[in-house]
């Protein structure tokens, strides 16, 4: 809830005016005080550090020193111009140079007054510059802020050149603060909460944030605020999963039959792991309670996802229902179409598979079946969700690496019996970490396949550069010798005149010279391909009739093949963590050892050297899923952008999960005793909840 001032046009705000606020608007997304109180600082320069310049070092270290500007001179050439000033203070002199906005500065800046002068050192070849630092006159600067603390904020071009620079939102942020105070920030957090965890008050937190005091209160306004935005979100997914418990029914399997006790007496084959177990028992009891399942399976490459998904199959053909299995690519359902097929051959199971490639007269008989009820189980692409597509007692559906499909899509299939919804098992190989996983999946039950079926060997990885080119052909022979296949897995299938990449098909032509054609055979295969060349290239490679398979990452997901024992990925260096994990699991999937060779270039940045030495340090998705979080930040985890719960102000999942726990403990325990948020003691909750429902109407998610 906001008070009239903080619905107040920015407009009106002293040092904005109609030209400005309407910048505000389209820069910042700013129409109001209110929303203007939640641009917080980006960082902070702590003034209380002013260095010398003798004592500066370290190529790119922040520094901050005090001094005179000594001289300033507008240099000219190469069509390109710069703005050199020379910068003193009482240990020695330094260089900065400017080379954008050149003009304004050569006029705003004051030869001979005294500055704060922040910015990064630069140094190359022993000469220290600092390019493109802040200045401030020091009279300015010490008047403008109290405490140690300078708060930096966003800003643009077209703000900058309006005078609302970082100093100058700064300017207009002192402002605001001047005009609101404590009665215009209601509290939205009970006085309880505030308590048992010693949180800063909204209003107190908001202030601290603009114009931090000390680093200690700073902390502790970002903890609260932090804490609020997590909180929330966790009091919304789990009040969706609580109404969906009590209020949507779900279809009742009430019996285990014959199908299951035949297929798993006679033809399982291979003992269950008790991870797959343990998750077959979770799925059973949601489905007997007479409650709407609605639950992510998450498991690592080759933990035996499809066969927990057959197993809850042949309990809804049990109890007289019809199944469906819906996957992202043709490749992928093609796949869970066959093995499926294969597992249940002999038991008076129809199965049926269909794709934007069945066409005519074959589809119409296939819908036609399905509507009858013919059909046992229906696998296929997203064309399972087309309008013309009926069933005739659908009631569990199965979406495999559920992130590629958007919300509209899962709802869709979610809305295909008219009676009760479809119990909704979705399943997963990307690993989440555990406080994306309560974030993007809070509102659903999530079982983990945590466990590998006895006798998998961890794939072997190893990191190469080009000048062990040599020694991995060697290997591949060697391989290829003793009957097994090889994936080669490039980037790019054209040459890409921004990236120095060794593409696809340069790729394959050097291949040819040490594997020639007449002794060996090889496949391709990429995206651009029509669908019956892929499944040509994929049918000749799964029945070894070709020895490498040469492919780019159309292969990440769903291709089976146990004799395949060497994934070699070219410039590895340009792949995600997830990506490369993924691509890893295509070998190691039968009882040989296998192997994982990462090509990189030589110059490699930091970050590709973090994810390259992941990969050669574990095989364990989870830990990679973590590493992965750490590196690229939630919001970049595929998958992660589409999903609306990750727009937060402050909060980081990578570096704020301790606080995520917490607010989904309190969240949790709240919900227990109070579901409705009646009692007068979550009063305040009660009106902040009605309020984020407004602002976030969305479907029931099927996540």
């Amino acid at each position: 809830m906001h008070t009239p001032i903080l619905e107040s046009s920015i407009e009106y705000l002293k040092g904005v005016g109609p030209t400005r606020a309407n910048l505000l608007k389209t820069e910042m997304g700013v129409v109001k005080f209110g929303d203007l109180i939640y641009k917080f600082p980006f960082r902070y320069v702590d003034k209380s550090l002013v260095q010398k310049i003798k004592d500066l070092h370290g190529d790119g270290n922040p520094v901050q020193i005090e001094g005179i500007l000594v001289s300033l001179e507008l240099i000219t050439g190469n069509n390109r111009k710069r703005l050199v000033g020379l910068f003193k203070d009482d240990s020695g002199f330094i260089e900065l140079i400017w080379f954008q906005r050149v003009k304004i500065l050569e006029q705003t800046l004051k030869v001979g007054s005294e500055y704060v002068l922040y910015g990064k050192l630069n140094v190359y070849k022993g000469k220290k510059t600092i390019p493109h630092p802040e200045m401030e006159l020091a009279e300015k600067a010490k008047e403008s802020i109290k405490g140690d603390f300078d708060p930096v904020y966003y800003s643009s071009e077209k703000l900058t050149s309006r005078g609302l620079d970082a100093k100058g939102i700064r300017r207009i942020m002192v402002s605001l603060f001047e005009k609101i105070s404590k009665t215009d920030v209601p509290e939205n957090l009970p006085t309880y909460i505030l308590t048992s965890l010693k949180l800063m008050g909204k209003y107190e937190a908001i202030k601290e944030m603009h114009f931090p005091t000390n680093k200690s209160l700073l902390e502790d306004a970002q903890k609260r605020l932090k804490f609020e935005e997590l909180f929330f979100m966790q009091m919304r997914l789990l009040q969706i999963k609580k109404n969906r418990q009590k209020n949507l029914k779900g279809h009742i399997f009430e019996y285990v039959g014959e199908h299951f006790n035949t297929f798993y007496k006679e033809k399982l084959p291979f003992e269950l792991t008790g991870a797959q177990k343990r998750v077959i028992k979770e799925i059973r009891f949601d489905l007997g309670s007479g409650i709407h399942m609605n639950r992510l399976v998450q498991g690592d490459v080759g933990s035996g996802k499809t066969m927990v998904a057959l197993m809850c199959i042949l309990l809804a053909i049990d109890n007289g229902f019809q199944t469906c299995m819906m996957a992202p690519t043709e490749i992928l359902a093609r796949q869970h179409y066959d093995s499926i097929m294969e597992y249940v051959k002999g038991m008076n199971i129809n199965v049926a598979f269909l794709s934007g490639t069945v066409k005519g007269k074959k589809r119409a008989a296939l819908l036609q079946s399905l509507e009858q009820g013919e059909i046992d189980i229906l696998i296929g692409t997203h064309a399972l969700i087309e309008d013309p597509v009926v069933f005739k007692n659908l009631a569990l559906a199965i979406i495999d690496e559920q992130h590629r499909f958007g919300v509209v899509q899962r709802a869709k299939l979610w809305r295909k019996n008219e009676s009760l919804p479809p119990h909704i098992l979705v399943m997963t190989a990307t690993p989440i970490p555990r406080t994306l996983a309560m974030t993007l999946y809070g509102d659903l039950d999530v079982s983990l396949i945590d466990e590998m079926p006895p006798g998998r060997k961890d794939v072997k990885t190893t990191h190469f550069t080009e000048s062990r080119r040599a020694h991995v052909l060697q290997f591949m022979h060697h391989e290829i010798a003793k009957g097994r296949q090889i994936y080669v897995v490039f980037p790019l299938i054209d040459e890409s005149e921004t990236l120095d990449l060794q593409n696809l098909n340069a790729g394959y032509e050097q291949l040819l010279q040490y594997f020639p054609p007449g002794q060996f055979n090889i496949s391709v295969l990429h995206g651009k391909m029509k669908p019956k060349d892929k499944d040509f290239e994929m049918e000749r490679f799964v029945a070894g009739k070709t020895h490498i398979m040469v492919a780019t990452t159309v292969i990440e997901v769903g291709v089976n093949v146990p004799n395949a024992s060497v994934m070699i990925i070219e410039n590895s260096e340009r792949f995600g963590l997830s990506q490369l994990h993924q691509l890893r699991g295509r070998v190691g999937r039968g009882a040989d050892q296998s192997y994982c060779i990462l090509m990189t270039s030589y110059k490699v940045s930091k970050e590709a050297k973090e994810r390259i030495h992941t990969m050669v340090r574990t095989n364990n998705g989870f830990e990679i899923a973590e590493a992965d979080m750490q590196l690229r930040g939630a919001g970049n985890i595929e998958g992660v952008q589409q999903s609306g719960y990750m727009d937060f102000n402050l909060a980081n999942l990578a570096n704020d999960g301790p606080i995520l726990l917490a607010a989904r403990h309190i969240a949790e325990k709240i919900l227990n005793e109070d579901m409705t948020l009646a009692m007068p003691k979550n009063e305040l909750l009660r009106r902040e909840m009605v309020a984020l429902h407004r602002k976030h109407k969305s479907y029931n998610r099927i996540s």
